[in-house]
């Protein structure tokens, strides 16, 4: 049974928070607040959308990004084939939203939740839609194939994909003999469909130099075409190999190998991938997500702001200050749960003063959205622009 319950459309704060905002300037957003540029927003999605089709590759959106059913069906509308989550619930929340091209691109092992797995998979059958799931246990393909032979509906499928090890030490079986195991393993199943290969190197993503990036993606593409050869030998064909995040999308594009991108963080982007290197063959995109700030506290060399680790994630690093035209350059220091230490980036340089808006550019994107209820989007500009809606973070907090 699904313990997740979708709030009524009045209930959500997000949606409560939007009726109030609408129409009004930026100056009405209390701090601290997640706040998205929709002019960037939509440019970095027609940017992704153009690079796909010009190569030719289908493009899934990774949704662990933005949690939200109303992002996903924009990105589907500009030609993403569906999107990526990580968990169950998300799947699940997101079906509710309306998405139902969905594939889960890890590994779900407990019985309980392969029981919300087969349940959902019937769902979007009934509405034509689709569910995909990663592997890389033959135990993990036994317990999906009893969680769906348990269903009482007759009909349902779901696509699995053999998640192989490219480089990234996390999930993964390793490439060649065991892959092929767990292809025939599938193979054997009536309601699971061997879709291919799941290939992400996550640890690739911010390597910081083009070479790198370069170098770890060929030996990943090595990996796989090793592995797609040895299945294939065996009479199961290998359909499509999907994998790529947003700092190296270009390269498995190129590759010729894979058939499926899943970049996430292009859509918004963070302090940190502003650090990469940029590869002149991947599409320019813009920072479209902050958290604005007010300054609550001054003295002489440092300013206090109401943002501290509460309203955006630091495993990547403290956010970045975003200097609008005419602001003086900043630095940000933890400051704990509540507050972020801001100083001038330059000796003698001038200090905001108290009560003044900063906007904070975070250093990871995915879990900095984990926080908060409702992004608020912005047209116009983070200067003069005015709130035009607020999209839901639909599963926030949906971790298993």
């Amino acid at each position: 049974m699904n313990p997740w319950t979708k709030l009524p459309p009045d209930a959500h704060p997000a949606l409560a928070l939007g009726r109030r905002l609408a129409g009004a300037g930026v100056a009405a957003i209390d701090t601290p607040a997640l706040v998205i540029d929709l002019d960037a927003m939509e440019r970095n999605l027609t940017r992704m959308a153009e690079f796909a089709q010009k190569h030719k590759v289908r493009w899934r959106a990774h949704a662990k990004l933005h949690k939200s059913a109303a992002l996903a069906r924009l990105q589907m509308r500009a030609g993403a084939v569906g999107v990526c989550v990580q968990n169950t619930a998300e799947a699940e929340l997101l079906a509710a939203g309306g998405v139902h091209n969905l594939y889960i691109s890890n590994e779900v092992i407990a019985t309980p939740k392969l029981e919300r797995v087969a349940a959902l998979a019937q769902t979007l059958h009934e509405v034509q839609g689709r569910l995909a799931l990663a592997v890389d246990s033959a135990e993990g393909v036994q317990r999906l194939a009893a969680a769906m032979a348990s269903r009482p509906q007759a009909g349902a499928s779901i696509d699995v994909f053999v998640e192989i090890d490219v480089g990234q030490g996390r999930c993964g079986v390793a490439p060649g003999a065991p892959a092929v195991a767990l292809a025939q393993e599938i193979d054997q199943h009536p309601a699971l469909v061997f879709a291919g290969l799941q290939a992400y190197h996550g640890g690739a993503q911010h390597l910081r130099t083009v070479r790198e990036r370069r170098e770890a993606i060929a030996r990943a593409v090595a990996a796989v075409t090793l592995t797609r050869q040895q299945i294939e030998a065996t009479g199961i064909p290998v359909a499509l190999v999907t994998g790529a995040g947003t700092g190296t999308f270009a390269l498995e594009a190129a590759s010729g190998v894979y058939g499926e991108l899943q970049p996430g963080s292009f859509l918004f982007m963070d302090a940190d991938y502003a650090q990469n290197e940029r590869d002149p063959a991947q599409p320019q995109f813009e920072h479209a997500l902050f958290v604005k700030t007010e300054v609550i506290s001054t003295s002489a060399n440092h300013v206090v702001c109401d943002a501290g680790h509460k309203s955006h994630a630091i495993d990547s690093g403290m956010p970045r200050v975003h200097t609008l035209p005419g602001g003086a350059a900043l630095t940000y220091a933890n400051g704990g749960d509540e507050h972020g230490i801001l100083r001038a980036a330059a000796p003698g340089g001038a200090l905001p003063a108290l009560g003044e808006t900063l906007w904070l550019i975070p250093g990871h994107c995915d879990p900095t959205v984990n926080l908060h209820d409702g992004l608020i989007g912005v047209r116009g500009g983070l200067a003069q622009g005015t709130v035009e809606r607020v999209i839901a973070v639909d599963a926030r907090g949906a971790l298993s």
